[in-house]
């Protein structure tokens, strides 16, 4: 029945998430989840919202959430589009700014969504390739291109571009937009919010999974200027007016009010990652550094897929990319102290074995 599919669907290679097995419990080190519940805060609203008001529609401005998030950012709310997750900001930005007659740019190992979204909305692209050490070279992006996108940190690498680097390239890249997904900015990276008001070409892209816990609930949001706002918001009210309900609006408000839980959160996972990487180098593992809430690690000897094969029968997820490059890696998010130590300590026995 697949001659009723659009020739498009029939040559799409669909995003592929981190699996989410139920035949057992797993300490689960393979989707970037924070470990640690949200803020109570945020908990206490979206019980205070679930009540009989569910039969209205949701508030389609998101105006109270676009308020706090301008005021965190120093903005102002015409700076500010809100979406279900950071996947759909994404997705609305890729069909608002990149024009499918000129090729963007965005580095060859780097969130795999791109290329899907590149694919189904038809935009010609071309890749940079990291360096040796998965660096992304700034200087070698061509400065003629119909749009830059790249993670900061990038993921899954988790390394981090200094806020120089990023300014360098918007200097030389005025003409067309760069966007730059910071879904992991909390866990060390210095964010580009900065450089907002200077740069009308910039758009920033963030999401609440990671920092404030909230992967279940999808809230994600973007910070430009107030013309590529507008943008965002045409294609929104083109698509689904109403991307947040009445519980993500209730709870993203209170996560981003809280600063203080994000900022305890945050400094415990840093805290987590550091050791653990400590740890693993001791066992003969490379790891490059990190400013995200996962590991990118890999051995000289013992092959990522067995690892991946072995951590798994133990009841530890990880995840293991069969692509280009990165195909004896490994990617560990990072648990609480209690998870990363049975890691550890399950690691050590395989590497101990072989």
């Amino acid at each position: 029945m697949k001659n009723f599919w659009n020739p498009l669907v029939n040559n799409l290679k669909p995003y592929i998430p981190g699996e989410q097995p139920q035949d057992q419990l797993y300490i689960k080190l393979n989707t970037n989840e924070n470990p640690y519940p949200p803020s109570p805060k945020v908990l206490a609203a979206i019980k205070l919202a679930a009540n009989e008001r569910l039969r209205l529609y949701p508030d389609p401005e998101c105006t109270e959430l676009k308020n706090a998030i301008a005021s965190y950012h120093g903005l102002s709310p015409e700076q500010v589009f809100v979406g279900n997750g950071s996947d759909e900001v994404l997705a609305f930005s890729f069909l608002a700014f990149f024009d499918p007659d000129q090729t963007i740019l965005f580095p060859d190992i780097t969130y795999s969504f791109y290329p899907v979204y590149a694919a189904i909305f038809r935009n010609n692209y071309h890749t940079v390739p990291l360096r040796d050490d998965y660096t992304l070279p700034i200087d070698t992006i061509p400065h003629k291109n119909g749009g830059v996108i790249f993670p900061n940190p990038n993921a899954p690498t988790g390394i981090s571009l200094p806020l120089i680097s990023i300014e360098n390239l918007l200097q030389k890249n005025k003409d067309s937009v760069v966007i730059i997904d910071e879904a992991y900015i909390a866990f060390g990276a210095e964010s580009a919010d900065k450089l907002i008001n200077s740069y009308q070409q910039l758009l920033i892209i963030r999401t609440m999974s990671k920092s404030h816990s909230l992967a279940g609930l999808r809230c994600g949001y973007a910070i430009g200027n107030k013309i590529l706002i507008e943008g965002l918001n045409r294609i929104k009210s083109s698509i689904n007016s109403y991307t947040l309900d009445r519980l993500a609006l209730a709870g993203g408000l209170e996560a981003i009010r809280d600063t203080l839980h994000l900022e305890r959160t945050s400094k415990k996972i840093i805290s987590t990652r550091d050791r653990v990487a400590a740890k693993l180098r001791e066992l003969g593992f490379q790891v490059l550094p990190s400013d995200a809430n996962f590991l990118f690690i890999s051995h000289s000897i013992l092959k990522a897929e067995e690892l991946y094969s072995q951590l798994k029968l133990h009841g530890i997820l990880v995840r293991f990319f069969n692509a280009p490059r990165i195909n004896n890696h490994l990617r560990v998010s990072i648990g609480t102290d209690d998870e990363m130590d049975l890691f550890l300590h399950k690691i050590n026995d395989i590497c101990s074995s072989k």
